[in-house]
């Protein structure tokens, strides 16, 4: 089932199933999500949770036991609950249950929440621990964004632009998308800017590290624009489906890496995973700004 909140600048809808946003909509009309389109990706903005992506084997280790979950865990195909509506806001969660817990054994509630200031959508993702043991765990965003946002431009018309010069790191990864170890530097032009063209995603995802953490995409010139802004998340993947002329681009902002190639990763020995003991609640905030320029 879909929900809808608006106000005089956004309509944002969302989907009870991966608690996925379904549409951005601008008051005149601009549609700033991807629709989903199997012929490029189906989907259009996936909820991650509890791991980024891929598992090597589709395998892990917690508490000295292998269990096995999907790429991007098994959010995207949970249904979540609606458990708060108001005009502006509105939130979804997600507990545990023995479809859950036989993927990760753990209880739990995740709750995500959508909330519109202005022409800002706010988003916050918050777990609660309610189990006798440790949370371990990763989470993060996937929206897809449509390119062009307005009539008579191309997708290469389009660039991200970071809010501050940065000097990322290219995160490394192996042709099954599996992490390397072997970061290398990804110079952007004037140090902030990446300008988009199809073949940056022939080898999949381009993630990065040490990235300024706001990025806005725009064509030079253009009336349309989304920012993205993820203070609490280090990583950032930017992706379409590798080897097409997809009209998207997924800005995917997460907390934690994928599986290293050629691993069975152990939850406790991944650095970059949340951990939350028993009773405590996490919360991580970011925002997607669309609009006119």
């Amino acid at each position: 089932m879909l929900h809808t909140i608006g106000n005089e600048y956004l309509e944002v809808t969302a989907n009870e199933l991966g608690a996925q946003l379904w549409s951005i909509l601008g008051a005149d009309g601009t549609q700033y999500l991807w629709q989903g389109d199997a012929a490029y990706w189906a989907d259009r903005a996936l909820t991650i949770f509890p791991y980024v992506a891929r598992l090597w084997q589709g395998k892990y280790m917690l508490s000295g036991e292998s269990h096995q979950m999907p790429i991007h865990g098994f959010a995207p195909e949970s249904r979540f609950v609606l458990i708060e509506k108001t005009e502006s806001r509105m939130v979804f969660a997600l507990e545990d249950s023995e479809r859950t817990r036989a993927q990760y054994p753990r209880r739990f509630v995740f709750r995500v929440a959508y909330a519109l200031a202005g022409d800002t959508l706010e988003i916050a993702y918050e777990v609660e621990n309610r189990d006798e043991k440790p949370m371990i765990f990763g989470l993060g965003g996937h929206p897809g964004f449509n390119v062009p946002l307005e009539a008579g431009r191309t997708f290469t018309d389009y660039r991200l632009r970071f809010a501050e010069s940065c000097a990322p790191l290219r995160v490394g990864f192996s042709p099954e998308c599996f992490v390397t170890g072997e970061n290398t530097p990804f110079p952007l032009e004037e140090g902030h800017v990446l300008p988009l063209r199809h073949d940056l995603f022939d080898e999949d995802a381009v993630v990065l590290r040490d990235m300024a953490r706001e990025v806005t995409l725009e064509a030079e010139g253009g009336t349309h624009s989304v920012t993205v802004a993820f203070p609490d998340m280090p990583y950032l993947g930017i992706w379409h489906w590798p080897k097409t002329d997809a009209p998207y681009v997924c800005i995917e902002p997460w907390v934690s890496l994928p599986a290293k190639h050629g691993e069975v990763t152990v939850f406790e020995k991944q650095s970059d995973l949340i951990r939350l003991e028993p009773g405590d609640v996490y919360t991580n905030r970011w925002t997607i700004r669309a609009g006119k320029r």
